[in-house]
């Protein structure tokens, strides 16, 4: 098989992996193009790939199942090492995205893709962003070879919870996740204590991310966000990626091709995963007794909306932890006024000018005593910060 038929089969196949942040697109007449950002806060254009399609799992939500009527491909090491080389002389990439399919086994699949990335490294002097995945349940000795040569490294856990793993996914377990998961936790400890004394890190790997799939399986929003709060906590992860389920098979366990995938779910969890990493919210500020997220409110503003009581806060003396929890205010703008006040107090017309949107945030603020919003009763200020589906032309957004 020709290498530009191999690209675009695997190319196509890897591209249900949401840890590139930001979709695909092409270049060059390239597909399979992806943007990721790096550590140091670059957005970077990865070729974004699997090493082979050739799958021994019947994972019942992957369109790259053993049982999967698909065009299979495969890369040799060595072949896709050069072709990488090659579209990044032309500038058409500026790194690679490298997962695979388990060939064989979890080793033989984790021994190809270490020697891809020792190929690009050492023979060929690869300078450009690698993120590299790792195969849940291989040796981890090759869990940190692949480490050593990557910028970022990730172990898809895909579903959250052991019965959905047995039921779905009966070839992996929620152990064989987590091992590799624990082994590169330490990779990153041991490179990131080495950088701080200023010696060469036993790695080059400075980050570890993972990937949850939203709506295959049945549980709820709580369930999510709990096991990513200890992900990040227990194993230092970057980030946690969650993609909406697209149906790819006719699995009885699965949600059918008639319902549309959970991308607004997607994107709540996403908005209250920025919440839990960024902004010191907790899951149980975030899920209420029902158990999933409001899909026509974003977590903080139904959060603020909860606890009114704790508002109107004032601009000229609210900590900072207290200001980015008020709808529209974000991290920077908090940090803006923090340091805005020091020199001397904030009257109302400098909150614009410090980034402030105040279409949202004046109902919970004051400025030198004077509230910038409007009387509300809860149900009319609800309305105001309503972004549910049926609103035309509202646009989803992160935060703030």
């Amino acid at each position: 098989m020709e290498g530009e038929r191999k690209l675009a089969i695997l190319g196509e196949a890897a591209r249900h992996d949401a840890s590139c942040a930001s979709g695909s697109s092409r270049r060059g007449g390239l597909g399979g193009i992806c943007h990721s950002w790096t550590p140091d806060g670059r957005c970077v254009s990865l070729l974004k790939v699997l090493l082979s399609n050739r799958c021994v799992y019947d994972c019942a939500y992957c369109l790259n199942r053993a049982s999967s009527d698909v065009e299979r491909a495969e890369f040799a090491p060595a072949e896709l090492a050069k072709l990488t080389v090659a579209f990044y002389r032309r500038n058409y990439i500026e790194g690679l995205f490298l997962s695979s399919a388990v060939v064989g086994s979890p080793d033989a699949t984790m021994e190809r893709i270490v020697t891809t990335l020792r190929l690009l490294r050492q023979v060929h002097r690869f300078p450009g962003y690698i993120h590299a995945k790792v195969i849940p349940g291989a040796d981890p000795t090759l869990t940190r070879q692949a480490a050593r040569y990557a910028d970022r490294v990730s172990v898809n856990i895909e579903l959250p919870s052991s019965e959905s793993l047995r039921r779905l996914a009966p070839q992996k377990t929620a152990q064989a996740v987590l091992a590799p998961m624990g082994t590169l936790a330490e990779v990153v400890a041991e490179g990131a204590e080495s950088r701080k004394k200023g010696r060469s890190a036993p790695a080059a790997a400075v980050s570890q991310s993972t990937q949850l799939i939203v709506g295959a399986s049945p549980e709820t929003d709580r369930t999510i966000l709990t096991l990513t709060e200890a992900l990040y906590r227990r194993y230092g992860l970057s980030r946690v990626y969650y993609s909406a389920y697209m149906p790819v098979g006719s699995s009885p366990d699965l949600p059918g091709p008639d319902r549309p995938p959970p991308l607004r779910r997607e994107h709540r969890l996403y908005q209250a995963d920025w919440l839990l990493r960024l902004y010191g919210f907790a899951v149980d500020e975030l899920v209420g007794d029902e158990a999933q997220l409001d899909e026509n409110l974003d977590p903080k503003a139904r959060w603020a909306l909860n606890h009114l009581e704790r508002f109107p806060l004032e601009v000229n003396g609210a900590e900072p932890s207290e200001l980015v929890r008020v709808p529209g205010l974000g991290l920077t703008t908090a940090r803006r006024i923090v340091e805005a006040r020091r020199l001397r107090r904030l009257e109302a017309e400098d909150l614009p000018r410090l980034g402030l949107a105040l279409k949202r945030a004046r109902h919970f603020l004051t400025c030198n005593g004077r509230f910038l919003g409007e009387r509300l009763t809860a149900e009319g200020l609800r309305q105001r910060l309503f972004d549910g589906p049926d609103i035309e032309g509202r646009q989803l957004r992160l935060f703030p």
